[in-house]
């Protein structure tokens, strides 16, 4: 198997998870084999931790595809993918692992397959180093609709840092091929909103005031809008103690953006509600139409896509610079990015622009 798979470097550039993320998705979609060596080289404890090793054997049982290599603080996997195929499949990271991140892997697949997918994630809902499922349903879901993907997202139960214990149930309809898409013009901002939570044994108090200091942050840039920031008690659907916030903002023309932070031990709550402002905030000010966030996750979409995607970015982060660079690798996708100055403002924005590979689901004649 070895000679004929393609080799990934694990260390490359970001040199983190998402180099196996993307890898694994891409190989199960293309159907090549894989061998991804130096598994999170970038990272203080190198190789597989449970989040990871939950993603790869999801991947490996969506296409019937045989994994070796695959256990905890392994740097080493290969991948040989065969059908994707719909049906039931759970993944529990049994730990505070983002379920979120099961999804980044698991979704682009499920969208080739025979049928529908229904997957049961178990981890981390609302985690460090991971989008807070809150993004995931607010910000990414809409956005990457406009690819030609349906899914829904159900959050039977929160969880937080350490615990984890936390259940997301998503069903996924395959696509026969992914439409390009278009992001260039910003537009306005129309509505800035959000929610700043408490679960567990935290006092509501806390909740409030992550709201009133993010408000309070917004307030002395964007003095027009009305900011609608819902302080909440996670009540029976929460496993174990945690808070966080998250902020949205609209623009006239249909982008989202968002600012989120969660809670840690000793740091006061108003903090916590201003870092997650003030990351709304520049993300809003470079004038481009997705956040840093959302900016790397649209990459694989894009390189999947039946024709010419064009989105409107501000700085191109190396998470996005890998993300690119491991689809071309893996597909015939074709990545240019450009930068724009934009004359009355002077703001500099990048137009990353893909030449998809057209990816085509064998598999449903009937779509």
């Amino acid at each position: 198997m070895d000679s004929a798979a393609v080799e990934i470097d694990g260390s490359v550039m970001e040199g983190g998870g998402q180099i196996l993320r993307l890898s694994a998705a891409l190989s199960c979609i293309t159907g090549s084999p894989i061998k991804i060596t130096k598994i999170r080289a970038g990272r203080s404890q190198p190789g597989l931790k449970a989040q990871h090793l939950s993603g790869l054997q999801l991947v490996s049982e969506l296409c019937g595809g045989t994994l070796q290599g695959a256990a905890l603080s392994s740097t080493d996997i290969s991948l040989s993918p065969a059908k994707i195929h719909g049906g039931s499949f759970t993944a529990d990271t049994q730990t505070a692992g983002s379920v979120c991140l099961l999804l980044q892997v698991a979704l682009p697949c499920a969208l080739y397959a025979d049928g529908n997918t229904q997957l049961c994630l178990k981890g981390g809902t609302n985690a460090e180093m991971a989008p807070q499922i809150d993004y995931t349903v607010k910000i990414f879901k809409p956005i990457v609709e406009k690819f030609g993907i349906n899914f829904d997202c159900d959050i039977k139960m929160r969880g937080f840092y350490p615990k984890g214990g936390g259940e997301v149930q998503v069903t996924v309809n395959p696509v026969k091929e992914l439409l390009p898409v278009v992001m260039m013009e910003r537009g306005n901002i129309t509505k800035i909103y959000g929610r700043a939570y408490v679960a567990g044994v935290l006092p509501y108090k806390l909740a409030k005031d992550m709201s009133t200091a993010a408000v309070r942050t917004i307030r002395k840039e964007i003095k027009e809008l009305y900011i609608n920031i819902q302080p909440l008690q996670e009540k029976g659907n929460a496993y174990g103690s945690g808070n966080g916030i998250i902020i949205i903002a609209e623009s006239s023309t249909g982008c989202l953006f968002a600012g989120s932070a969660l809670g840690k031990k000793g740091v006061y709550a108003d903090k916590i509600g201003i870092e997650a402002a003030e990351m709304l905030l520049r993300n809003i000010r470079h004038n481009g139409c997705v956040d840093e966030f959302l900016q790397d996750q649209l990459i694989i979409f894009m390189a999947l896509a039946k024709g010419t995607s064009r989105i409107r970015t501000g700085p191109v982060t190396l998470h996005t610079q890998t993300a690119i660079h491991l689809a071309e690798q893996l597909t015939q996708a074709k990545f240019t990015i450009s930068k724009c100055v934009d004359e009355p403002s002077g703001n500099v924005t990048h137009l990353i622009e893909c030449e998809g590979s057209g990816a085509v689901n064998p598999l449903t004649p009937g779509l």
